[in-house]
């Protein structure tokens, strides 16, 4: 059985594994899994070592978070001894089925009032919010999932401080914004004495996380559930067979030398397995093969 390399989550000393569980549930999109297949699947992560999962508050509008919060309590997995990254920014709606950033103005409806965004009352309502979901005392990693232009980086950042300072929040990271950003928001904590963030989820990966959406898992013109390869994946699947692995492998090999703790999405237990990649490395060759795309 695979088992997981760790490594240290820049120098906050916290150990994450070399692929990180995500589970990412949404009865909205055809390809995401039902209840039982997903704590199965946290489950076999969570066997292998693999110690951090990943989610979102707006991931199926809460409903990642609940069912994380079911694997926790049914296996009865020690706090101390598992890692749970969230996010804060988006809207969740009440309802499951609608999609808020598809509707316009549902930001605006009192019920959705400071419940998005990254002011001081966003963030509080939506920490509070996830943890609740979870049924957890604290979240381990919280970052914001966005910018928000319409907050100043010292209100968002404060507010950010004194989470941690409460003891509900350990870490702060980011996600999905510009470089410039996020080193503007970092450098308005380091000016007051603020909490750092601790982590990027790099936009500059490719989009979908580290196997593009499935893109670089499959050979071009692979139809799947979620999208069509588009081509320029040849040079994954021509390594993939070059080293007798997946396409799927070769993707994270290459991540996983280019960040500390790529993040993987899983729809099988055999799919989790595959993602443990510590035996595969690329050349210096081949990761400049793979970049000219």
């Amino acid at each position: 059985m695979p088992t997981v390399e760790y490594r240290t989550l820049g120098r906050t000393g916290l150990k994450s594994p070399r692929a990180n569980s995500v589970e990412h549930q949404n009865g909205l999109y055809p390809w995401v899994l039902d209840e039982e297949p997903s704590i199965e699947i946290m489950k076999a992560a969570w066997d292998l070592g693999i110690n951090t999962i990943d989610t979102a508050n707006i991931y199926s509008n809460g409903e990642s978070g609940r069912l994380i919060g079911k694997f926790i309590k049914k296996y009865n997995i020690p706090l101390q001894q598992i890692v749970i990254a969230a996010k804060c920014h988006s809207l969740v709606a009440h309802d499951p089925s609608i999609q808020a950033f598809a509707v316009p103005g549902i930001t605006d409806l009192p019920e959705y009032v400071n419940q998005s965004g990254l002011s001081r009352a966003a963030i509080f309502n939506a920490v509070d919010a996830s943890v609740e979901r979870l049924d957890i005392p604290y979240i381990d990693l919280l970052q914001i999932h966005r910018f928000d232009p319409s907050v100043t980086p010292e209100k968002t950042m404060k507010a950010l401080h004194d989470l941690v300072q409460s003891g509900e929040v350990h870490y702060i990271g980011a996600s999905s914004m510009r470089c410039w950003h996020f080193a503007m928001l970092n450098e308005v904590a380091a000016r007051n004495g603020w909490t750092k963030f601790v982590s990027m989820q790099n936009e500059s990966l490719p989009r979908g996380g580290a196997r593009a959406a499935g893109v670089l898992a499959r050979p071009v013109g692979t139809e799947t559930a979620r999208l069509n390869t588009p081509k320029g994946t040849a040079r994954v699947e021509e390594l993939s067979k070059k080293k007798d692995c997946k396409m799927s492998q070769i993707a994270l090999a290459w991540v996983a030398a280019n960040v500390e703790s790529p993040i993987i999405g899983a729809n099988s237990v055999q799919r989790l397995q595959e993602s443990i990649v510590k035996d595969i490395e690329l050349t210096q060759e081949e990761m400049e093969y793979l970049e000219e795309l």
